[in-house]
């Protein structure tokens, strides 16, 4: 079966996709953020990480709009291939899919509104719903740290030149550590 990549000049997006994952995977948000360790809280993470690299290609679709698109498609192939592993069938499988890729639109849109809204917490409660989504009552602290990341993150991103990033080199920085680590056995 050919994936998306197949094509010449996909690695780029490639190399993007594995620095969202990679960053979506590291430990800190879950130890210290309390970003819950579960399909949902990789889900989120990966969301949130795919937006600040899809935020910023867009600054110029001239040269970013086939990249952009091949990125989506190595995305849309790898969520394609966690829902069918994870038992779903065929009919099943697009539901779930139709779902997620809901879901991410959702979550680009919230992010984007609430980045360029005047009021931080609008940010704040994005993330809350989002990203913290299936926590009882997220942290404040974690919240607004996640908040200040993502914010931190954007114009990191749009220092990046852009040759770099079309290249698929993306340098994400380290999560907020919060000083006492918090755990979800400690909440309980």
């Amino acid at each position: 079966m050919k994936t998306p990549g197949d094509r010449r000049g996909d690695e780029a997006a490639r190399a993007l996709y594995d620095a969202i994952v990679a960053q979506a995977r590291h430990p800190r948000f879950y130890t210290h953020l309390a970003v819950p360790d579960s399909v949902d809280g990789r889900f989120e993470l990966l969301a949130l990480h795919s937006f600040l690299i899809f935020h910023r290609l867009k600054s110029d679709r001239s040269v970013t709009k086939d990249l952009s698109q091949r990125l989506f498609d190595i995305m849309a192939f790898h969520l394609d291939q966690s829902v069918r592993t994870s038992g779903a069938g065929d009919h099943g499988s697009a539901t779930r899919l139709k779902a997620m890729g809901e879901a991410l639109m959702g979550r680009y849109r919230a992010y984007e509104r609430a980045l360029v809204a005047q009021e931080p917490q609008d940010l704040e409660a994005a993330i809350a719903r989002n990203l913290y989504g299936s926590v009882a009552e997220p942290d404040l602290l974690q919240t607004q740290a996640m908040a200040a990341y993502l914010r931190q993150e954007r114009r990191s991103l749009s220092d990046q030149a852009l040759p770099a990033l079309v290249a698929g080199r993306a340098v994400f920085g380290a999560p907020p550590a919060i000083e006492a680590p918090f755990s979800q056995e400690a909440r309980a």
